[in-house]
C-alpha cells in the first residue's frame, strides 16, 4: 500500500511490515503507555505514535506558519483523532530542526529531544525491515546514515550528505519555470523528454568504448539542452538532476560500507519520476533502492522508537 497524507489522517492503526510490532525499541520495559514521536520542521510537523503493544498509529502532518504552532497543532489533532488521553501517553520524543523552539512541556507533557540522524537511521530500518542499510533522508537537503542492527541495539553513523534536495527542486522550479509547488512541477514533468535536456554517454562516445557502462547513463545534466526543449522537458530535467545526484552519493556510501540496500525516506519519495529514475539506476550499479510505505515519515517513526 502507498500511504499518503489523506490515507494517514484516518486514525487507523498500522503494523510493522514484518511482524507488526515495534521490535526495535530499546525501551520495551517502559512500553506500558503510548509513545509519541514528533518531527518538527520549520512550518510542517509530522507526528506518529506507538501503542503499548507496539503497533504503529498512522502518522499525520500539520502545516502552520511557525514550528511552535505547527507542533502544538499536530499534537492536538493527533491525540484527538486517535482518542488518546494525555494520561495514556508515556513519552514524547521530539526531533527535527524546529524542535529547538519547543522549550516547554507540550500540554503538560515533558518532551525528550532525540538525534535527528539517529531517528533517520532507526526509522529507515524499521520501515524497510532490513538489518543493515544506507538510509537516505531527502528533505530540503539530503543526509545519509549507515544504520545496522547489532547485539547491542541499532547503531547509526552519520556519513554526511549533500545540499542537493527538495530545496534545490523548489528553487530551480521557481526561477526557471515560475512554479512554487513541487506537486505542480511533477504534473508538468509528465510528457517531458530528457533527450532534449541531458547529455548521455551514448551521445558523446562510440558504441562499446566503455565496456560495462550503460550508454543510457547521464554524462551531463542539462548538458544537452535543446533550443526546442519545452517546460515539460525542463521540469523533468530538474527532477532527474536532483535524483541522480542523490542516488550517486548514496551509491558511493553503500559501496564504502559493503551494503547493497539503500532506503529512501523523506517527502521527495512521493515523486513518481524520482522513484522511477532511482529504480532505473539499480542494474547499472548492482544496488537495491528501497522506498517503503510511509517513507516520508521515516524520521518521526525513528524518533518514537528511541
Amino acid at each position: 500500500m502507498k500511504m499518503t497524507f489523506a490515507e494517514n489522517n484516518t486514525g487507523c492503526v498500522l503494523t510493522h511490515p514484518g511482524n507488526g510490532k515495534n521490535n526495535m525499541s530499546d525501551n520495551s520495559n517502559q512500553n506500558t503507555k503510548t509513545v509519541i514521536g514528533i518531527d518538527v520542521g520549520g512550518s510542517t510537523t509530522k507526528i506518529v505514535g506507538f501503542r503499548p503493544d507496539g503497533t504503529l498509529i498512522s502518522p499525520m502532518f500539520v502545516k502552520a506558519n511557525d514550528p511552535v504552532t505547527s507542533a502544538y497543532g499536530a499534537f492536538g489533532k493527533f491525540t484527538l483523532e486517535n482518542k488518546i488521553a494525555l494520561g495514556d501517553i508515556g513519552r514524547v520524543m521530539m526531533t527535527g530542526v524546529g524542535s529547538s523552539f519547543i522549550t516547554e512541556p507540550v500540554f503538560g507533557l515533558p518532551c525528550t529531544p532525540v538525534s535527528e540522524f539517529e531517528s533517520v537511521g532507526r526509522g529507515g530500518l524499521w520501515l524497510s525491515g532490513l538489518n543493515d542499510a544506507i538510509i537516505v533522508s531527502m528533505g530540503t537537503g539530503t543526509a545519509l546514515i549507515h544504520a545496522k542492527k547489532t547485539a547491542d541495539g541499532v547503531k547509526c553513523d552519520y556519513l554526511g550528505g549533500t545540499g542537493i534536495g527538495g530545496g534545490t527542486i523548489h528553487g530551480l522550479a521557481k526561477k526557471m519555470l515560475d512554479i512554487e509547488s513541487v506537486s505542480h512541477l511533477e504534473q508538468l514533468s509528465e510528457g517531458g523528454d530528457l533527450n532534449k535536456v541531458d547529455l548521455r554517454i551514448k551521445d558523446i562516445t562510440r558504441p562499446g568504448l566503455y565496456n560495462g557502462a550503460n550508454s543510457e547513463l547521464t554524462a551531463s545534466n542539462f548538458g544537452g539542452l535543446s533550443d526546442i526543449a519545452n517546460r515539460h522537458d525542463i521540469a523533468l530535467g530538474i527532477i532527474n538532476m536532483v535524483t541522480e545526484t542523490i542516488a550517486m552519493v548514496a551509491i558511493f556510501a553503500a559501496r564504502g560500507h559493503g551494503v547493497r540496500d539503500i532506503v529512501l525516506t523523506g517527502n521527495l519519495t512521493s515523486l513518481s519520476p524520482l522513484r522511477r529514475f532511482m529504480k532505473n539506476l539499480e542494474p547499472s550499479f548492482d544496488i537495491n533502492f528501497v522506498i517503503p510505505d510511509m517513507a516520508q515519515f521515516g524520521p518521526v517513526i525513528g524518533a518514537a522508537l528511541q
